[in-house]
């Protein structure tokens, strides 16, 4: 290999060490190494975590609710059966 290739390949790797090193992966390595969480710090992300499931959940429970009105409001219109609401005679297909 050339010295240009054999810069470039080493400069690659370099670039892709730092960013797996310096990334989010290295980011987990270093918390795992580093030993456990103390509890108030594992008790604030639980905290956390939790407060955005409740908030998930009650978006979710806002757009059920809203599905249903509709979905009640599909079912009386098509239990109402005609169409009095359209033209007699109107454009046959």
């Amino acid at each position: 290999m050339s010295p240009p290739g054999e810069l470039a390949m080493f400069l690659a790797l370099g670039a892709a060490a730092l960013g797996i090193f310096f990334g989010p992966v290295g980011g987990a390595l270093a918390r795992r190494l580093g030993g456990r969480p103390t509890k108030s710090e594992a008790h604030a992300e639980i905290e956390q975590v939790s407060e955005r499931v409740t908030a998930e959940v009650d978006e979710l429970r806002n757009r059920l609710a809203e599905v249903e009105e509709r979905l009640d409001f599909a079912e009386r219109l098509l239990a109402r059966g005609g169409h009095e609401d359209q033209i007699q005679g109107g454009i046959q297909r």
